[in-house]
């Protein structure tokens, strides 16, 4: 196939999206150098909304922006059960979680698990956080780079270099206030770019009429055996209910959403930024998955404008054709120049407010769970800045090499290979948050053992039986049970860890948490 020119004014429209970007980090600079307080937490002063936005933005990266319309135009919005679970943990999140994260004015999530349990889970939480995440940056700045640069004649290693440049520079410069207030205008960018595919390819299909008749005739929404329940197929009750735990781990025990907790000046502002980013979820519904079925209509409908490309084509290719540069392909070749520069943007913004939220947080951890937890703070606040900063510039440094790496030996085995052992521990460990708040027989050396007891079994049915082939939402429950499971069972054998947990879990709520000297 035969690539698309990008384009003068599409790269114009380009290179200002991203020089404004790295201008707001530029505008938080002296702010956030000012201490760790307002370089990890901005003083506890982002309004709800902006904060909703920000969680919003970071969960949903580039990936997602690409992925979900091509789920739709290859099968219908099943997978749209996910975003109802996101919405069916809020008050889970606001009556059991925050109110620990908040009590214990956590700049990072791992604070819960020394306060719960002992000082070496926070450091093993932190650590397998940073880790995953210093992958994650690469696997996000790489798949949508290769999207793009598929179906275009720009060069993949400028994509690479530049998104993860300039995601350094503005999470080095503004901190987690530049970041937020960033995640705010590419959330703003990414939804309105996905509208604007969905105006312009409906305008083109002929109309919206046209768009529901493809739709209805061909099971493009939902079909009635998607409601069924399977223990080998992806349902939508199974979708559901193993989102469920995906989320938990996502709102629970990752960084760099839990983070965001801290950001608002009260629990009652915080409480408002997750009902905001669960509206947000809701209205990504319509617009991510109505994107894939106003394409579909556009390509293979009855009033289809244009044919896809052979290797997009299963018609040409069979199994072999590959969607995944569905969305980049229609924006340069379906859209006017400009516009379709500015669409672009929202997937390079996708996946910019994913990396810097990444970073920000990885310099969290190792700052303040590590450097400042076992060697103090620096007695000029402005010293741990600095540290936070050059963490910043060396996770960069990692996830942008490795994304290199990826695009020039095209090794995806190796990265699916690394995704699926970093991210292992990702749903037990949110089962041992769940096991510190939920219960209170469970101690330290309990939830350790249980911990790596749940990651052994999960790792041992992921590579040596046959349920790795089923649906990996029935596994994500697996993993957050039996971490559960596990970790008290263990907590029962060792009896002789003991710990003052009042205020720590939800039987002791409303009671005051007094730290032990």
């Amino acid at each position: 196939m035969e690539k698309v020119g990008f384009g003068t004014l599409n790269g114009i429209m380009l290179v200002v999206y991203l020089l404004a970007m790295l201008g707001v980090g530029v505008y938080f600079t002296k702010k956030a150098g000012s201490s760790t307080d307002e370089f990890f937490k901005a003083g506890g002063s982002i309004p709800s909304w902006a904060v909703g936005f920000s969680i919003y933005a970071t969960t949903l990266s580039a990936i997602t922006f690409m992925a979900t319309p091509e789920k739709a135009f290859n099968g219908d919005w099943t997978y749209a059960a996910g975003n109802f679970a996101i919405i069916a943990i809020i008050p889970i999140l606001i009556h059991y979680y925050v109110p620990f994260f908040r009590k214990l004015n956590v700049t990072t999530a791992y604070e819960y698990l020394e306060a719960r349990f002992n000082p070496s889970m926070r450091v093993i939480g932190s650590v397998l956080f940073s880790l995953f995440h210093i992958g994650r940056v690469a696997i996000v700045i790489y798949l949508p780079t290769v999207a793009i640069t598929s179906v275009s004649t720009i060069s993949p290693y400028l994509v690479c270099a530049v998104i993860g440049l300039l995601c350094v520079i503005y999470s080095f410069l503004g901190g987690v206030e530049g970041v937020i207030w960033t995640d705010v205008i590419q959330g703003i960018i990414l939804l309105g770019g996905a509208v604007l595919v969905i105006v312009l390819g409906i305008y083109q299909v002929g109309g919206f009429s046209h768009v529901a008749s493809d739709a209805v005739a061909n099971g493009k929404i939902v079909i009635s055996e998607k409601f069924s329940w399977s223990f080998t197929a992806s349902t939508i009750p199974i979708i559901f209910i193993g989102s469920i735990f995906n989320n938990l781990q996502q709102y629970t025990a990752s960084q760099d959403v839990v983070q965001r907790y801290s950001t608002t000046e009260s629990v009652k502002e915080t409480n408002k930024s997750i009902w905001t980013n669960g509206l947000l979820a809701f209205i990504s519904i319509p617009i991510f998955y109505g994107m894939g079925t106003v394409l579909y209509s556009f390509y293979k409908g009855a009033h289809a404008v244009t044919k896809l490309p052979d290797f997009m084509n299963a018609e040409v290719v069979g199994k072999a054709a590959n969607t995944t540069a569905l969305v980049p392909y229609f924006i340069l070749t379906a859209l006017p120049a400009g516009v379709a520069g500015l669409v672009i943007a929202a997937i390079l913004a996708a996946a910019q407010s994913t990396i810097a939220s990444s970073l920000n947080s990885i310099s969290a951890c190792i700052t303040v769970d590590i450097k400042q937890r076992f060697f103090g703070c620096s007695k000029d606040a402005k010293t741990d800045v600095l540290i936070a900063r050059i963490i910043i510039i060396l996770a960069g440094i990692f996830g942008t090499l490795a994304a290199l790496y990826f695009v020039n030996t095209n090794q995806k085995e190796t990265w699916d290979l690394f995704l699926k052992y970093t991210g292992l521990l990702g749903v037990p460990l949110a089962g041992t948050f769940a096991l510190g708040i939920f219960t209170k027989r469970a101690n330290g050396v309990g939830a350790l053992v249980g911990l790596f007891a749940a990651g052994i079994v999960c790792w041992y049915i992921q590579d040596y039986t046959l349920y790795a082939k089923q649906s990996p939402f029935i596994f994500s429950g697996f993993s957050f049970l039996s971490s559960l499971a596990f970790g008290y069972i263990f907590s029962l054998i060792f009896k002789f860890d003991k710990k003052n947990i009042v205020g720590l879990t939800i039987h002791t709520k409303n009671e005051k948490y007094i730290k032990e000297n």
